[in-house]
C-alpha cells in the first residue's frame, strides 16, 4: 500500500494522454514478461491507443514456467504478440560464468530484439520500470533501462499493484512474486535484500530500519549513472 493518496482515475487519464501525445501514430512495442509492470504498461497503451497499435513481445529465455501469465494478458488485451526464445542467442556467451553479467546480457538480448520490432514496425519501444526501480536503479543499463518511453515511471511499484487491480490485470499477475526472471528462484525482494514495501516507505519519507535504510541509500548513490545520458569531456 502506498503512503501518498492517488486518484488513479486522474493517474490513468493523465498517463493515458501523455502516451497518445508522445507515440501519435506509431505503435508501441512493449515487451511482455508475466509480470505486473509490464502487463499494466500495456494495459495503459492498449487503453490509449487502442489494440490495433500495440504489439506484446514475449521473449523467455528457454522454459518460461509463467508464460501462461504473458499469454493470457496479451489474449485479454486482444493484441498481437511475436515470442522469441533469446536461450540460443545468450547461450552463445559462454565466455561468462558469473550469472549477473549472464542476466545483463539476457536484458540487452531483450532490448536488441525490442528495437528490431520498432524498426520494422515503424513504432516506439515503451519501457516498463517504475518509480521505485528507478530511484534506487533496480534495471540494466542499455537493456530494460533502454527504451523511448517510460510511462509508469512515477507510480511506486505500490501504487503498480494497486492500479493493476483497477485497470482488472489477471489476478495471478498482480499476485505473484515479483522477478525478472533471470535465473532460476530470482525474485527482485530477495536480490534487493528489501521488500518494495520497505522501499517505497522509504522513498516517501518513512523510517525503516536502519540496515535496510544503509542499503537503499547505496543502492540509489551507486545507480546514479544510470539516470543519466553518458558524460562527456569539454576541452572549450
Amino acid at each position: 500500500m502506498s503512503i501518498r493518496q492517488l486518484s488513479y482515475e486522474k493517474v490513468q487519464q493523465a498517463i493515458i494522454r501523455k502516451i497518445r501525445s508522445y507515440l501519435g501514430t506509431k505503435k508501441a512495442i512493449i515487451g511482455i514478461s508475466g509480470g505486473v509492470d509490464s502487463a499494466l504498461t500495456a494495459t495503459l497503451c492498449v487503453a490509449a491507443l487502442g489494440p490495433g497499435q500495440v504489439l506484446g513481445v514475449l521473449l523467455p529465455y528457454g522454459e518460461q514456467t509463467d508464460i501462461g501469465d504473458s499469454l493470457s494478458l496479451v489474449k485479454q488485451l486482444g493484441i498481437k504478440f511475436e515470442t522469441i526464445d533469446i536461450k540460443p542467442i545468450v547461450d552463445q556467451f559462454k565466455t561468462f560464468s558469473d550469472k549477473l553479467v549472464i542476466a545483463n546480457i539476457m536484458s540487452r538480448t531483450r532490448m536488441t530484439i525490442l528495437y528490431a520490432f520498432a524498426n520494422s514496425e515503424g513504432g516506439l519501444v515503451v519501457g516498463t520500470t517504475n518509480k521505485s526501480e528507478m530511484a534506487i536503479g533496480y534495471f540494466t543499463k542499455y537493456g530494460d533501462g533502454g527504451v523511448d518511453f517510460e510511462p509508469i515511471a512515477e507510480l511506486y511499484k505500490t501504487e503498480v499493484w494497486d492500479m493493476a487491480k483497477l485497470l482488472n490485470v489477471p489476478g495471478q499477475i498482480i499476485s505473484k512474486k515479483p522477478t525478472a526472471g533471470l535465473w532460476d528462484g530470482q525474485t527482485d525482494e530477495s536480490e534487493m535484500g528489501f521488500s518494495y514495501q520497505q522501499l517505497d516507505n522509504y522513498l516517501q519519507g518513512e523510517k525503516v530500519d536502519g540496515d535496510i535504510e544503509q542499503k537503499i541509500t547505496r543502492l540509489i548513490t551507486s545507480s546514479e549513472h544510470k539516470r543519466h545520458l553518458p558524460p562527456t569531456i569539454s576541452f572549450t
